[in-house]
């Protein structure tokens, strides 16, 4: 067997013709981001007339993420001012082809920091922003149209990592001077804060993510490893703090990445016009979804016909019959499709790598070995296609955090060295998370020691398997 011809490193970094390609909750119109002037900028396109698509946004630093609100009028973006990375939040009218996008938070120097559209509250978004105060974040609402702001909580002296948004009250997230995670009740007349619930770690791999307000305001939805190894979805009753079961995976953990990495998808998959839970996702060698809606149940089984990739970006319109799906795959990224639940039609809307052949590119494999003291290792493995896989120059990436993980999937990297002969390893250390609570805590004090032993297992495991050469 011969090796493939030489792909460009360009070819495999290129940045997708097009990418969130979300619905507008009449489901009429498509958004997405594509190239404006060598920059990623939001466009549009009819959903049934395909072929109008315009720029709407017109930013020379680009954009990288953007939300369609309830009324399909407008969409939001964020982009910060000359790299200072203080986000400011924008409004596009899509109805005015010639206005240019206004600014709602013009205010030098301040910062927004995340975005809620509440149901109960049409016109509104509601955003944390540091304009009082530099170092602290209160929670405002905006008025989409108009850009009048109005203060719904304070941030008191007290530290507040966040907010989350009922139409009941307002609570306030901290963490708390032993690390862990507590959840308040704000009292809007004295500004104090008294305290629902507390949740052990304070950090992303001990839990609490996602934390999301359930619609009817009684409740808030959280990822929770109380008296299990493993990070399921739990019903926290603001009333009286007594945590519910909502759904759980038996191995796997909730797919928690997009805590790490914000342009993923969350965890939890929610009605857009109710609020209500339609999915969870789960992820292990490969992603799992479970169902918690009929509907929705029947939308998903055809949705994952589509492709035999992971399902990650996903959107519908309000009635939940139109959807937009997006794929991770390990050799056809991005693959993007509309789908019709009323007529059962789909019809592929574009690649992420559509210059690339699928059959050119290396699969990723995913296998579990057991390290020097028994802890069992997730290995990601990806090998050059058209070679012996016998005793190849072996390429181990690490990844960051460490309090994150390697999944299968599309890794440029990898593929630019396996297009060039070499066997490209990724091993997921302990202190990684994804894996439970206990294989995360076991990389704790072990940044130096057992954790780097991980990584040594892995390549001398890869070595024993013949797919590495060994050193001289």
């Amino acid at each position: 067997m011969a090796l493939r011809g030489t792909i460009s490193v360009e070819e495999f970094f290129r940045p997708p013709p097009r990418a969130k390609v979300t619905l507008s909750p009449d489901g009429k119109t498509l958004a997405y981001l594509a190239l404006w002037k060598n920059r990623m900028n939001v466009w549009i396109e009819s959903v049934d007339a395909p072929g109008d698509a315009r720029c709407v946004t017109a930013e020379d630093r680009g954009v990288v993420s953007y939300h369609w609100t309830r009324d399909p009028r407008w969409l939001l973006y964020t982009r910060d001012q000359g790299g200072d990375e203080n986000l400011h939040l924008y409004r596009v009218d899509l109805a005015d082809p010639d206005a240019a996008a206004v600014d709602l938070t013009p205010y030098p120097g301040a910062r927004t920091v995340g975005l809620d559209l509440p149901a109960g509250r049409p016109g509104k978004v509601i955003t944390q922003l540091n304009l009082r105060d530099r170092a602290r974040f209160d929670l405002v609402e905006l008025d989409i149209a108009t850009g009048d702001l109005t203060t719904l909580a304070r941030s008191p002296e007290r530290h507040v990592d966040g907010w989350l948004f009922s139409e009941r009250e307002l609570f306030a997230v901290a963490t708390t001077a032993e690390g862990d995670v507590e959840l308040s009740r704000w009292d809007g007349a004295t500004g104090a804060l008294d305290p629902v619930a507390r949740f052990e770690g304070g950090h992303a791999p001990l839990g609490t993510y996602p934390m999301e307000v359930t619609p009817d305001g009684t409740g808030v939805w959280l990822g929770s490893n109380r008296g299990s190894d493993r990070l399921r979805l739990a019903r926290l009753d603001l009333a009286t703090g007594e945590e519910a079961e909502v759904d759980s995976h038996p191995r796997y953990d909730l797919d928690t990445r997009a805590q790490v990495f914000p342009v993923l998808p969350s965890p939890l998959i929610r009605d857009r016009r109710t609020g209500e839970l339609l999915g969870v996702r789960y992820l292990g060698e490969r992603q799992v979804i479970h169902a918690l809606d009929p509907h929705f149940a029947g939308v998903l089984e055809n949705l994952e016909k589509l492709s035999d990739g992971d399902l990650a970006g996903l959107s519908s319109d309000e009635s939940g019959q139109r959807w937009v799906a997006a794929f991770t795959h390990d050799r056809d990224p991005g693959a993007t499709f509309l789908y019709d639940h009323a007529t059962g039609e789909s019809r592929l809307l574009h690649r992420a790598k559509p210059h690339l052949d699928p059959g050119s590119l290396a699969p990723m494999r995913t296998v579990s070995i057991t390290s020097r003291d028994g802890l069992t290792l997730p290995l990601h493995l990806t090998l050059p296609v058209g070679v012996e896989p016998s005793r190849l120059p072996l390429v181990l990436f690490v990844h960051g955090g460490p309090w994150t993980r390697d999944s299968w999937g599309y890794h440029p990297a990898a593929q630019l060295f396996a297009n060039r002969g070499c066997a490209v390893l990724q091993v997921d250390y302990r202190g990684s998370t994804g894996y439970g609570k206990a294989f995360t805590r076991a990389g704790i004090g072990e940044f130096a020691g057992t954790m780097h032993d991980d990584l040594i297992d892995g390549v001398r495991w890869a070595v024993d398997q013949g797919y590495g050469a060994a050193a001289a």
